[in-house]
């Protein structure tokens, strides 16, 4: 792997890592917080994703990608759990 690709992983990590923690303070500190809220907000990451008409560039599309996968992860993580 380039020298220039290994930022995009150092951050794509330190966003998902953010995301997830972030996400785990919510759900425990927000008693009304539902799987559908978080689906909804994913949906509304999916949308802003695909809008990217004038160029998000590497960093912002790093960050989408890395947010977008954490809620993924997580929502699918917390539908595991209450099986």
């Amino acid at each position: 792997m380039a020298l220039s690709d290994e930022w995009q992983k150092i951050k794509y990590k330190e966003v998902f890592e953010q995301e997830t923690t972030g996400l785990t303070r919510r759900l425990s500190s927000d008693p009304e917080c539902k799987v559908e809220d978080l689906e909804a907000i994913l949906k509304n990451l999916y949308i802003m994703e695909g809008a990217d008409q004038g160029g998000r560039g590497s960093l912002q599309d790093t960050i989408m990608a890395a947010t977008i996968a954490a809620y993924e992860h997580f929502i699918a993580d917390l539908k595991a759990k209450s099986r």
